[in-house]
Formats: C-alpha cells, structure tokens, sequence
C-alpha cells in the first residue's frame, strides 16, 4: 500500500496520468495547438516556475491554513471541472413543457449525454460559465459574440436514428422576443405582422446557434426519409411508424352524462391539471390518449363512444397556413394530415422551383447562410441564376410525443445538424407541480433511463 501511494505522489507519474489524458482530449479535440498546453501540465507538476493557481497559498510548514482561500480554490476547482463537464460530457435540463408525456414528463430533471452525437465545439465562448443564454437576476444575456467559431462537432459514438429522443437549439430561436421568450417569434410575426410584434413583445435580440433555447423532441424522420402523417399517424418512406408506448393523441369521448372517476384518469398517467369534462357535451372534448389507454377508456361502464380529433384541411384554430410549415396555403397540410416531404441531406441536390423554395428558403438564407432572392420569377443563390440546390449539413424532422400539444417541425420546419445538442441519459428526479409534497415526487422515475 505504501508503493502505492509513493507512486502517486510521484512528481513524473503525475506528469504522465494527466498529460496523457490531455493528449486523449486533445486528439478527441482535433485541434493538435492544444497541444501546446501540455508544457503548462508539464510546469504543473515539474518544474513549478509560472503560479498558475494564482489565488493559491503555498503554506510554510506549521502555517496555518487560510479558510476563505482554502475555500476559494474548492470553488474554483469546482467551477473549472463543472464547465469542462457540461461543455463535453453532460448538461443538466428540466421538461418544461407537455409536449413530451408521457415519455418525458414536465418537471422531470434529466442529463443529457453530449457524448453519444459528439459534443459540439463551443461557437460562443465568450459566456458566463454554467448559464446558458440569460443571466439570472439582472436579465440580459450571458455571453459576448466577439467571437464565433464555425460549427464543429467532436467525435460521438452514434449517429441520430430515427426514434431517437434528442434535444437540440431551437431553429426558430436566432431571433428571441425579450418581454417573452417563450414564443415563437417568427410565428407571431407572420400572423401579426413584424412592427406590432416587436412593439407589443420587443425589443428582440439575435442569438447564435449555440445560445438558442433546448427543445427536446422524437427525431421521426432523418437525412433522405419521405415523411407522411395520415390521420395523425407518421409514415416514413410509406410504412408505419412502429407504436410506441408514450405516443398519445386527443380524443372526443363521450359517456353517458356521468364523469370518469379522477382516480381511473390518475391511475391512466393524465394530468388532472389538462383534463377537461365539458357537461354540454356530456364527456372530454380533447383527453389525451395513448392506444393503451383508448381500449381502457372504451371498456369503462360510462363511456358510450371514444372518436380520435382529427385536424383536416383548413386547419383548426389556433393553427392556420402561416402557423403550419412551410407557410403557404399552396400545400394544405394540418398538423395530423402533413406531407409527404423529404428530408434534406448534405451533399444531395435539388431541383430549386418556386413552388417548392417554401421548402428549403430557411435553409438556404439562414442555416446555410446564402444570399436568396427572387426576381421576376427567378431563384438567385448569392446574386447567380439557379434552378438546382446542393445541401451542406443533414437535418431532421422532430416531433413530441404528446402530438397535439407540441411545438415541432409541423411548426418550424427542419432541425439543421448544427443544432443537434445530444440525448437524454437518465432522470435523476421528477415533480409533479400540480400536486403538494411529498405526492408531487414522482418516485418511480427517479434515477430511470429517459
């Protein structure tokens, strides 16, 4: 034991443990300058020339120690590690909204792995450590945009697959209402026009990739899929998306004048917050439901008929042709009768016509950062003529669980590769906020995959 413990206090093992695993970052890094920070770990641990922790206090033997600078350099260390940890590995994230349940439920607080696509190489790294785009408190935003950094993601261990959950930078989040953040600004400016919503919600502020809010979403279609959903069931490349326990959509159920027992809807997984009984109509003009659920519903005593809502053409209010992408009546899609459309991947072309531009505009101006403009019925790409148009990044189309109560491409479009965060890993704790504690922990999904 006494070996042991003489070799890790050995100076050049040291050395050798920790410069070794820099080199593994650097090379997982793929920028061999990085390289160069392997004389700091060699002054570290050897030579001790330059006091790189310089708030530290080297104590003469019998001194006693400084508690607030004891105290300081935990702190910093914690800090350093907790950055490098959230910037490569994982990063906490709370469920927000419904739009997932009942795969991931609102208020689960999750780790996302960075890991399994690739951590993405900070374009931003001018920010606050441990905030990510709004400084608590004070408000205003975290980071400085001195300097960007193209997009560049480090090696993962898998590609997005279809049915994956992912999280990722909201694609409509560049340009961010500041008295309220939460909407779509893009969307409200459709409807409302550009002046009246930024004089009722404004100013905006522009925001770079990696500083947009995370969304987490289904990844239901990727690079070269054809996607169709027909009656609110997805279709990829013409076959039906595999049925999946959490997907759940609303129906129209009606019962004999007589409510289903709270308890009953509790026990199906419904929050009681989102349930409600319309006595005109004698039953639930929405409850939200998964095909387990719909048999349990139809075999109650009180239930006479369970019918499925299905949004046909025009759409349902509050969504309309500029709420549902691409924004144009020409296409005619609702959010449970959309498609079909192909998914874009780098590297293929496409014939560029104005009938579908509506398609791919977005990813031409803004992801893929072209100069696109119409004139006299012709498509110019950074001021040449063109009727074709080469992809550079993948993208994906997203969907929530929870399929008519999410935000998601039926509403933004395409997810760009860029955007891509990573995927849940496990929820270490879940509250219900509709409930008093100790009912609001939902104990049986703590410390559960996600």
């Amino acid at each position: 034991m006494q070996k042991i413990r003489a070799i890790g206090a050995n100076k050049w093992f040291k050395f050798a443990l920790w410069g070794a695993l820099y080199a593994l970052w650097v090379i997982w890094l793929g920028n061999y300058w990085w390289l160069l920070g392997l004389l700091i770990v060699f002054d570290l641990y050897i030579t001790k020339k330059v006091k790189w922790a310089f708030w530290k206090k080297r104590y003469k033997e019998g001194e006693k120690r400084n508690f607030w600078l004891d105290w300081l350099d935990a702190i910093i260390f914690a800090l350093v590690a907790a950055t490098f940890i959230k910037m490569f590995f994982i990063e906490a994230y709370v469920i927000p909204t419904g739009s997932m349940e009942r795969s991931l439920m609102t208020g689960d607080y999750l780790f996302v792995s960075k890991v399994r696509y690739g951590p993405k190489v900070p374009q931003t790294p001018l920010s606050i450590p441990l905030i990510h785009n709004v400084t608590p408190v004070i408000g205003g935003e975290s980071y400085l945009t001195w300097i960007q950094n193209d997009h560049r993601r480090m090696a993962g261990y898998s590609k997005v697959k279809r049915n994956d959950i992912v999280v990722f930078n909201f694609p409509h989040g560049d340009t961010v209402l500041t008295q309220a953040p939460s909407i779509d600004y893009h969307m409200y400016a459709r409807s409302y026009g550009r002046n009246l919503t930024i004089q009722k919600f404004g100013p905006i502020v522009a925001r770079p990739v990696d500083k947009r809010d995370h969304y987490v979403k289904r990844c239901v279609a990727i690079p070269r899929d054809s996607l169709e959903v027909k009656n609110g069931w997805i279709f990829i490349n013409g076959v039906a998306q595999e049925p999946l326990p959490g997907i759940q959509n609303t129906y129209e159920v009606i019962t004999n004048g007589v409510a289903i027992n709270e308890r009953i809807l509790d026990r199906m997984g419904l929050s009681l917050s989102e349930v409600y009984y319309d006595p005109y109509l004698s039953g639930y003009p929405a409850l939200a439901l998964t095909l387990e659920n719909v048999t349990e519903v139809k075999n109650l005593s009180n239930v006479t008929e369970v019918r499925p809502n299905i949004d046909d053409y025009p759409p349902d209010y509050p969504d309309s042709p500029l709420t549902i992408f691409p924004f144009t009546e020409n296409f005619q899609w609702t959010r449970d009768q959309y498609g079909p459309l192909w998914i874009p991947k780098a590297g293929v072309t496409v014939e560029l016509t104005l009938d579908n531009l509506p398609l791919y505009n977005r990813i031409i101006s803004v992801y893929e950062r072209n100069e696109l403009k119409i004139k006299e019925e012709q498509i110019y790409i950074n001021g040449a003529p063109v009727d074709h148009y080469t992809f550079k990044m993948d993208y994906y189309f997203m969907m929530g669980d929870n399929r008519h109560n999410s935000l998601d491409s039926r509403y933004w479009g395409f997810v760009p590769e860029d955007h891509i965060v990573g995927s849940p890993s496990f929820i270490w704790f879940s509250t219900d906020s509709y409930k008093a504690f100790p009912k609001n922990i939902r104990w049986k999904r703590l410390f559960r995959g996600a």
